[in-house]
């Protein structure tokens, strides 16, 4: 059995397409077919189902790209420990991010490559938590930012980054006579533009209502908080987003932030890598960092230099 083989396998059963598999691998579609026949031989069991196009992985493939998957991350791993034991740390670092934390991953990830200047990282900021747990247990990813709460974690090694704060922010004309805090009753009544409900942070907005027994009915949602802001600058609509947003971008001319209340919205938002060992040197290293450097009391400093 040859690492290619595996790598091959892998990526088919990514791409789930003979040859975007072969495109993403480098190799003819052919030679790809021919190394998992080969690797199908070898463990005398079928790994694909053919037809004319690719039709998915057999009950016997399902369970063995598992392992494919955790053999190809440790001989990286072994790979990754020799060459720092030699040079320092080098190699890919892949970072799933929540859009919530977007703001403030660099946080994060600038104090790890001002250490390690020789890693490359690779942020993908669109995936939900529930997402990025799945990709690093397939190893797809070697860490996350996530909001833990409801997530299975087991397995995962979680360390917690900071709270975040939700925060109402609108058009002066919406919030003529309001300063500092908005009640939910108030906040129902403006024109909202909100995060979609599959995203976690719009979930955190509507559980704070359910305890009112209030419902929220925006007329726009979306998965772009930098849409969000763009609506908002218009004057006609307000939003509520995680203020960790307001450390990169401020509130559009003409738009006020105030604090929610009764309830307020917090919840934690935790870097997630592998506890199996070994563990890979990058993601060992980025706990490190994690957990040297104070991103809670960044996050808070930012909050209390906002003019609420």
């Amino acid at each position: 059995m040859l690492f290619r083989q595996l790598e091959y396998f892998v990526a088919l059963a990514r791409e789930r397409h003979f040859a975007r598999a072969a495109a993403a691998c480098y190799v003819s579609q052919p030679a790809l077919s021919e190394a998992i026949r080969k690797l199908e031989q070898e463990l005398k069991v079928p790994l694909v189902q053919r037809g004319r196009t690719f039709e998915g992985l057999t009950p016997e493939g399902e369970r063995l790209v598992l392992w494919a998957r955790r053999i190809l991350a440790d001989h990286d791993a072994l790979k990754q420990e020799v060459v720092a034991l030699q040079n320092g740390l080098t190699g890919d670092l892949r970072i799933g991010v929540i859009p919530a934390a977007a703001a403030t991953v660099a946080l994060l990830t600038d104090p790890f490559c001002a250490e390690h200047p020789l890693v490359r990282v690779r942020l993908h900021g669109s995936l939900g938590s529930a997402q990025i747990v799945d990709r690093l247990r397939r190893g797809e990813l070697d860490a996350g930012v996530i909001y833990p709460d409801g997530q299975d974690t087991s397995g995962l090694t979680v360390t917690p980054l900071y709270f975040e704060q939700q925060v109402l922010m609108a058009g002066n004309e919406l919030l003529t006579g309001q300063s500092g805090t908005l009640s939910w009753n108030e906040v129902v009544e403006l024109p909202l533009c909100l995060l979609n409900s599959e995203m976690r942070a719009r979930q955190l907005v509507d559980d704070a209502l359910a305890t009112q027994n209030l419902v929220a009915s925006p007329q726009l949602e979306t998965d772009s908080v930098a849409t969000l802001f763009g609506h908002v600058a218009t004057g006609r609509w307000a939003t509520v987003i995680p203020s960790t947003w307001l450390r990169t971008m401020r509130p559009p001319a003409g738009a006020r932030v105030l604090r929610l209340e009764n309830p307020s919205i917090s919840a934690m938002i935790a870097l997630i890598t592998p506890s199996v060992e070994p563990v890979s040197m990058v993601a060992r290293a980025l706990n490190e960092t994690a957990r040297s450097t104070r991103l809670d009391a960044a996050v808070q400093r930012s909050a209390d230099s906002l003019e609420l």
